[in-house]
């Protein structure tokens, strides 16, 4: 049996205890409160709930992304050990984590020629991206080979649907993603801006729904259009939510009406501090297996 392990961040926006019972191994970015580095580590430090409502308090957030003598050390701790390593980043549509990751990559390469050391653009975050790293899992867990994972990986990341929602565009205005006009606006007409990652991994903006029941039925809509065999849908479905749990509950609860058969319940997480410090509170993430996103 191969001797790899698969690896990831902690924009997955899983639990630790999901990665740890899996046995995939993850690194954690950073994030600022006013100016004080914190570890995004799923919550352990500060309770996501807590987080939120700093943000809403007016704490200003800012994030840092992982960097090249991290990568090293990290990936050095494996290779030392006679292991190989497939290591997933964060979109690079939205971060330059991957970047990182493909220097220290190469700086390793001519003190351990033997190993096998791939880097993987999931190009997706979120649960969105924590599905694509369990699927990997799952092919590992079927006995496949590294190659095998890494080449299916590339074949199969643009499978991956995100469709999110956001019921407060405050923070969305403050990142530059919304211009503050439109955001104005939008918050005072509660409109809701359903948006995906798109195959470049970035976040697309893609239409303007009126109300949060209006755009909770859109979102289930869209995944019956989307999912692999629509309605007979069988795969995985994870939802990631930031301090919204109703919102998430009530799409979870349609999706599982509608998609019968579903492997398992949907599963909620919440949207962690690297992400959530962009999007703030009120956002709700849906992922699941589909047709190819398309520019």
């Amino acid at each position: 049996m191969e001797n790899f392990v698969i690896s990831c961040c902690s924009t997955v926006d899983l639990t630790k205890k999901h990665l740890e019972d899996r046995n995939i191994k993850y690194l954690c970015f950073h994030y600022f409160l006013d100016n004080v580095e914190h570890v995004d580590d799923f919550g352990t430090s500060i309770p996501m709930s807590q987080f939120y409502q700093m943000m809403v308090d007016g704490v200003i957030t800012r994030t840092s992304q992982i960097n090249v003598d991290t990568y090293l050390n990290y990936f050095e701790s494996f290779l030392k050990e006679g292991k190989d390593v497939l290591h997933l980043t964060l979109s690079s549509g939205i971060s330059g984590t991957y970047n990182s990751a493909c220097i220290a990559r190469d700086m390793l390469k001519e003190k351990y020629p033997e190993r096998k050391l791939y880097i993987v653009d999931s190009l997706a975050a979120s649960s969105g991206f924590g599905l694509l790293v369990d699927l990997a899992a799952d092919l590992r867990d079927a006995k496949k080979n590294i190659d095998e994972i890494y080449n299916w990986l590339l074949e199969n990341r643009l499978t991956i649907n995100h469709w999110f929602f956001s019921t407060d565009l405050t923070f969305f205005i403050r990142g530059g993603r919304i211009s503050k006009t439109s955001g104005t606006i939008g918050n005072m007409l509660h409109i809701c801006p359903l948006m995906n990652v798109s195959n470049e991994g970035k976040l697309i903006p893609r239409e303007k729904i009126l109300g949060k029941k209006k755009v909770i039925l859109r979102i289930v809509e869209v995944m019956k259009q989307l999912a692999k065999n629509g309605t007979n849908y069988d795969g995985k479905c994870y939802i990631s939510h930031s301090a919204c749990i109703e919102d998430a509950a009530l799409v979870k609860k349609l999706v599982e009406e509608n998609f019968p058969k579903l492997k398992g319940k949907v599963e909620i997480f919440d949207i962690g501090t690297t992400i959530g410090a962009h999007t703030g509170p009120g956002t709700v993430a849906l992922f699941f297996v589909g047709k190819k996103r398309e520019n």
